[in-house]
């Protein structure tokens, strides 16, 4: 037994001594710099390109397994600017030996310094990192890749997702001073990340691992921080975490915290987002880009932030506690979408306030109505070649709200806005809309039909109480009308176009307004100069205003004409009936309006001359350029006296009004508020 035991301790020791030997003869005396040209020639056949090495290779055995490799170069195909693809200045691994004998793996050093990378596209659209493989030689057939992906499981073999190690780590992970280039020759397209970073610290399998990049996109700074981890002996089964902070441009910086379920499973995130407060417009202006928009108020879009939880995976969203700041405004907002292909979402969303106005584009100054109407044309004639795709909305599913506080919007001011919208086989449907504005409500409902060609529109708005002359005045910069108005109305139309609109509009409605006046003509004083033209009463100085106890406008729409039977006016000095038609789609009038005197021509309070002339009107011609001109038919079939003075009058003074200006002048002042242009 003594025997056998001095036999095994001298073959031991003679082991350890041709280890130790080993271990420190073999890196002196072995000339590692003859399989260099081996080395190369083995990736050019594996990879189809060029490779290359410098003279400076290390290699350490014992207790560190490590390689030290300068200057490698791998090349670009033939017709490149850059004959390398890849190029890196120095590579360092070292690997301890003992604790792989217990499934334990220990990496003192990982460092890859001054990394390159050269991407090219080519003007032909070839891409310098494709077809990257085996040099196939003359009588070879290439191996397809499902069939080379098989020989390597099978090679490899099949495991359960565990990986044949017990533990992990790596001391230090470094890429330093990387440079990352893109040129697209055929569009002249050039982007460079410069200065790349990467420090990775704690790197196992059991600990959160530090993560910190910095690098410069095209010249502008952004960096990465934070912990992601742990990764656990069963990478991609088991949850990761992670918590990092994005900054970027010196403006922009973003923190987001979550976790990734089953990350190569059935993947599922859970992240709270956060954007800090920044200026797009800075933003832009740091890396030399213009601002995409022009706004009425250039000093909006100066404010930008975003909290938000998201949560699902590649079948489902929610965004949940999500607020958006937007310069003074705050929306907050939850919401969810699934099925991609057929979107289903439903949302809700509360805005406080918002002035629509200093987003819009700035109103260009100093240009014609001809200049204007130009574009418009053109416009028109590109909206009637070009078919809306209604695809996406036939299959979308919606159901969501909007809540707006305040909101102003081509200068009007709305409050208490509230929207239900839903949409489901091509019917989208608004239902509630309501709000307040100028002391009234307004209450809608929309209805729009895409599931044919031609999309379908039906709207039904009942509204009260609204005080018209404000709203007018902020609407138009016009003093048109006041008073309290009331309106309901039933419209319907087929057509994208506004030419398809109008021919087909249809619907009644009618609009009441109490307790006003309108602004710009005196009926009564009208009536009362043309009298005293004739020497039956005295001229008036008056403002041009016709109080009216209540307006009422009924009106029918069939096939782009719009009707109106008999739209009337109460005051205490006169009635006044209108009827007539307005052709939407020839866009010409053919009105009459006759005006009567109930009460005393001199003031309400007198009660002589109780009667007086009717003189009623017709107003024809285009909406552009209405004609407005006396009944003088109707006037002499009435039996009015002096015919052929009345005629001379007209004729000679144009029955002016207190103002100084014509009937006719005075009439075209109002109807050019009230009709609607051919540009609208």
């Amino acid at each position: 037994m003594k025997g056998f035991m001095k036999w095994v301790l001298m073959g031991g020791g003679v082991l350890l001594v041709l280890i130790v030997g080993a271990i420190v003869l073999i890196p002196r005396f072995v000339d590692v710099q003859q399989y260099k040209p081996m080395i190369e020639e083995l990736v050019t056949e594996q990879t189809g390109r060029s490779f290359s090495m410098g003279d400076d290779i290390q290699l350490s055995v014992f207790p560190w397994v490590g390689v030290s490799l300068s200057d490698l170069r791998f090349g670009s195909p033939k017709g490149f600017e850059n004959e390398d693809m890849i190029a890196v200045k120095r590579f360092e691994a070292r690997l301890r030996v003992i604790p792989l004998l217990s499934r334990q793996i220990e990496v003192s050093t990982f460092v890859v310094d001054t990394p390159r990378f050269f991407l090219e596209k080519a003007k032909n659209k070839k891409n310098n990192w494709e077809n990257i493989g085996p040099v196939v030689k003359s009588g070879e057939k290439k191996i397809p890749e499902k069939q080379a992906s098989e020989k390597q499981d099978e090679a490899v073999g099949h495991t359960d997702g565990k990986l044949p190690i017990d533990s992990f780590s790596v001391g230090k992970f470094s890429i330093v001073n990387g440079f990352v280039s893109y040129v697209d020759q055929a569009t002249g397209v050039k982007n460079e990340i410069s200065d790349f970073n990467l420090d990775l610290t704690n790197l196992s399998l059991d600990k959160p691992i530090g993560v910190t990049l910095s690098a410069r996109l095209d010249q502008n700074l952004i960096s990465l921080e934070g912990v992601a981890g742990p990764v656990g002996k069963n990478p991609g089964k088991e949850d990761l975490n992670f918590d990092m902070t994005l900054k970027a441009l010196g403006e922009l910086s973003i923190h987001f915290a979550g976790k990734i379920v089953q990350p190569t499973g059935a993947p599922q995130i859970a992240v709270d987002l956060e954007v800090d407060p920044f200026s797009p417009r800075k933003l832009l202006a740091g890396i030399g880009q213009p601002f995409p928009v022009k706004t009425a108020d250039p000093k909006v879009l100066d404010r930008v932030s975003l909290t938000v939880k998201i949560e699902g995976n590649a079948k489902a969203l929610s965004f949940s506690r999500g607020i958006i700041g937007l310069d003074e405004s705050n929306l907050t907002f939850l919401a969810d979408a699934k099925a991609f292909d057929r979107p289903d979402i439903r949302f809700d969303m509360v805005l406080d306030s918002i002035d629509l106005d200093r987003y819009l584009p700035p109103k260009q100054k100093g240009m014609t109505s001809k200049q204007s109407t130009e574009p418009e044309s053109a416009a028109k004639k590109s909206d009637q070649q070009k078919k809306t795709d209604y695809g996406p909305l036939r299959k979308l599913v919606l159901d969501g709200k909007i809540k707006v506080g305040s909101l102003k919007a081509a200068n009007v001011k709305i409050q208490d806005f509230l929207a239900h919208i839903t949409a489901k086989n091509g019917v989208i449907n608004l239902d509630p809309l309501s709000l307040n504005l100028y002391q009234g409500s307004v209450a809608s409902k929309v209805r729009l039909d895409v599931r044919k060609e031609m999309p379908k529109t039906q709207i039904a708005l009942d509204s009260k109480g609204i005080q018209a002359g404000p709203l007018l005045k902020d609407a138009l910069e016009k003093e048109i009308i006041e008073g309290s108005l009331s309106a309901n109305m039933t419209l319907g139309m087929t057509g994208e176009s506004p030419d398809m609109v109008k021919k087909s509009l249809a619907g009644k409605g009618e609009l009441k307004f109490v307790d006003g006046a309108i602004v710009g003509i005196d009926i009564a004083n009208t009536v009362r100069n043309a009298a005293a033209g004739l020497g039956m009463g005295e001229t008036a100085a008056a403002k041009p205003r016709t109080d009216f106890a209540e307006l009422k406008i009924p009106f029918s729409a069939d096939q782009g004409i719009v009707n109106i039977p008999g739209a009337s006016l109460i005051s205490p000095l006169i009635r006044l009936l209108a009827m007539g038609n307005a052709n939407l789609v020839a866009e010409v009038l053919d009105f009459r309006v006759e005006p009567k005197v109930v009460a005393t021509l001199k003031g309400q309070g007198d009660t002589k001359d109780r009667s007086g002339l009717s003189v009623p009107l017709l107003i024809t011609g285009s909406f552009d350029s209405p004609k407005i001109r006396p009944d003088l038919k109707a006037m002499i079939g009435n039996g009015v006296p002096d015919a052929e003075n009345i005629k001379q009058m007209l004729k000679t003074k144009g029955a002016a009004g207190s103002d100084g200006n014509s009937v006719e002048e005075t009439a075209k002042g109002l109807l050019k508020g009230f009709m609607p242009s051919s540009k609208n």
